[in-house]
């Protein structure tokens, strides 16, 4: 596929209630759109949003939120093995009905070699399970934005990936948290595009609106055209109404 344009309606239109963001995501000129954590709403209130629009769901968030108070993900926590197994259920019933390219799977805060054997573990499990054609994404995030978060590192993801060693686990890349953790988010884009099947944006260090920060979009947007195919998925904070912030769609395929 194409480079696809996406919106995180996560938090793009936060202002409005989570079924209008759909439409306003279809008005905005928007073919598919990703949402963290539908699990709040009855899967088939989100699925008629998206059939309403035309719109194609890019990613979700996995597992879901436990509403016992644990961490929302959780997949390298060492003894977390069978309620990931089960939880993940839930997340394939989701999946059934929304259709989503893409399930995330987050680490939740942990560290050490049991956590990254427990990881592995998991996602060889949910990639067994996992739907045909749905591809698992494990994704970095910075200590600034995750204090504690397993997997902070790309070198790091990468062992996990060889580690794995499945066709239906890849690579998730964020412009904000590339940055934050590198310091260079183009650079790591270039270095890891091989594996990256999913794109994020956001500026550093705010998390701001593309071109609000420190990221190199020009070049990013350049190193995307030369070679990725696949959504670029929007998912940053607006500081001002999302209409106004969305000059990077335009940008992205001059």
């Amino acid at each position: 596929m194409p480079i696809t344009p996406a919106a995180n309606l996560s938090l793009l239109w936060s202002e409005l209630p989570y079924l209008d963001r759909f439409d306003a995501a279809a008005e905005a000129g928007f073919g598919a759109v990703e949402v963290l954590s539908p699990y709040d709403m009855p899967a088939k209130e989100t699925q008629r949003a998206l059939l309403r629009n035309g719109l194609t769901l890019a990613l979700i968030n996995a597992p879901p939120p436990n509403y016992t108070g644990g961490q929302p993900g959780f997949a390298a926590i060492p003894g977390g093995e069978a309620r990931f197994a089960h939880d993940m259920r839930r997340v394939w019933r989701y999946v059934d009905a929304l259709r989503p390219k893409m399930v995330h799977v987050m680490a939740g805060e942990a560290e050490g070699p049991a956590a990254t054997e427990t990881f592995v573990a998991n996602l060889r499990h949910a990639a067994a399970e996992a739907p045909p054609g749905v591809t698992l994404m494990i994704e970095p995030l910075c200590p600034q934005a995750k204090p504690g978060y397993f997997l902070n590192d790309y070198a790091q993801a990468i062992e996990l990936l060889v580690a794995v060693d499945a066709p239906n686990v890849a690579l998730q890349f964020d412009s904000f948290h590339a940055q934050m953790i590198h310091g260079d988010a183009v650079a790591v884009f270039e270095e890891y595009r091989r594996l990256i099947r999913h794109v994020q944006l956001g500026d550093a260090p705010e998390r701001g609106a593309p071109g609000s920060g420190e990221v190199d979009f020009d070049g990013l947007f350049a190193a995307l055209r030369a070679g990725y195919d696949g959504f670029v998925s929007g998912e940053y904070i607006p500081d001002v109404a999302t209409e106004q912030t969305l000059e990077w769609v335009a940008a992205l395929g001059e």
